[in-house]
């Protein structure tokens, strides 16, 4: 999300300061020379025949956030079943909360969908002298409907409310309930302050509140955060020629088939989600799979970013009991273009959050939740031959329901190879 901000925005401020003497659209002097280098008919399409250069009408006054916080909830020894005593309980406070999706039908009226959690989770120590200790992973989610009260040019009130869910794994010990799982629904309420920046980022500080549940013995919880939010307003139509007219091949549509195998085993899994954390492991590994994916670019920047959405069917082997589960999901993408050459386009791309079925819950012995979850992926790959027809990638994948649900057990999807055909 972030990146996709950072292209659209650079490119947006980019275009006027170049703008020609003569009144022609806005020029990036800097794409100059590689497009020179590359050959006409590889790069060049005829004008007026690409339409992602402007965001589609569901993206259209769309908006993304991130932020970061306070949490705070009263976890104390209240949780625990009787018969128990605990002899410290540690609660982390920093905590993140993601505007996933959001859209503004009104000037002063938005949707979103979001979701919270704590950074690190509550851990109960030495429970009744054992010695050990004993996390309890906590998510919440939420749909709801934002109003804003605007104060002067730049700053607004805003009010939030909405369903929100909660969902709370407890513990056992050696079979036996120690706290309760909890998973329900309630309010989910907010409000804040809102500086705008420019007419796409702006500066939120907010508060959002999960009512107590006496029910499953679940405290208040109360997030205090601040971060930021892009809008994805339309852009100038001096831009989108611009970009049009820049000539670098977005394919449009592209179907492939990938092939996955542990037989390099999950060292790269491993050093993603372990050495560099820009992704995640799992509990559950998968052995083997394959994978038939379509994904269509709805929309792109002038030569570096696209916006794509997916869907995929896969079957999989566990790399345990051999047990066979399969997936299907619809998934959003992010693809940078690292660099383009006369022979091939490299890129990576990143995919996060895509609602999947899963076919098995329970998979070598590990709770993975419920039929829900959702699929990411990260990749590198080449668009090939003078059109970019042929596309070959790597990559790994991950499911997980995001700890949305009471039980979690990831799958780790290995080194993945993938071939494919553009249109």
């Amino acid at each position: 999300m972030l990146c996709l901000a950072t292209y659209a925005s650079a490119q947006q401020a980019a275009s006027p300061a170049n703008a020609s003497p003569d009144g022609d659209a806005p020029h990036d002097n800097s794409v100059a020379p590689i497009v020179a280098a590359v050959p006409a008919s590889s790069q060049l399409r005829q004008a007026g025949e690409d339409t992602r250069t402007q965001y589609p009408a569901f993206l259209t006054n769309s908006y993304f956030s991130i932020n970061l916080g306070y949490i705070h909830y009263g976890f104390s020894g209240q949780q625990l079943e009787p018969g128990y005593q605990v002899q410290s309980i540690e609660i982390p406070h920093f905590a993140a909360r993601i505007g996933l999706f959001g859209h503004q039908f009104f000037k002063y009226l938005s949707a979103q969908v979001s979701y919270m959690r704590p950074i690190r989770y509550v851990v109960y120590r030495n429970v009744n002298g054992d010695q050990i200790r004993r996390q309890i992973s906590e998510a919440f989610g939420g749909v709801t409907i934002t109003s804003q009260l605007p104060l002067n040019s730049r700053v607004s009130l805003y009010g939030e409310g909405g369903l929100g869910i909660t969902s709370r794994s407890g513990i056992e010990i050696d079979g036996t309930t120690v706290v309760r799982d909890a998973h329900f629904a309630s309010a989910l309420l907010g409000a804040g302050v809102e500086y705008h920046v420019n007419r796409t980022v702006d500066f939120v500080v907010g508060a959002t509140y999960s009512p107590r549940r006496q029910q499953f013995r679940q405290p208040p919880t109360r997030l205090f955060t601040t971060g930021i939010r892009y809008n994805l307003r339309p852009l100038p139509a001096a831009q989108v020629e611009d970009n049009r007219r820049a000539g670098f091949i977005f394919p449009e549509n592209l179907v492939r088939a990938g092939f996955s195998s542990n037989i390099f085993a999950y060292g790269l899994n491993d050093f993603f989600s372990q050495t560099i954390p820009v992704f995640w492991g799992g509990n559950v590994e998968a052995r083997r799979g394959v994978t038939l994916a379509y994904e269509r670019n709805v929309f792109h920047t002038r030569k570096r970013f696209a916006f794509d959405l997916g869907g995929s069917a896969s079957y999989w082997k566990s790399g345990g009991d051999n047990e066979i589960f399969r997936t299907l999901s619809v998934y959003p993408l992010l693809r940078f273009i690292l660099f383009r050459t006369q022979p091939l386009d490299l890129y990576v791309n990143y995919s996060l959050a895509g609602p999947s079925y899963i076919s098995r819950t329970v998979i070598d012995g590990r709770d993975t939740g419920v039929r829900f979850t959702f699929q990411d992926f990260i990749g590198l790959g080449v668009f090939l031959r003078k059109n970019r027809r042929i596309n070959a990638e790597i990559g790994i994948k991950h499911y997980s329901n995001g700890n949305l649900f009471t039980r979690n057990a990831a799958v780790k999807i290995p080194l993945t190879l993938s071939l494919g055909y553009t249109f």
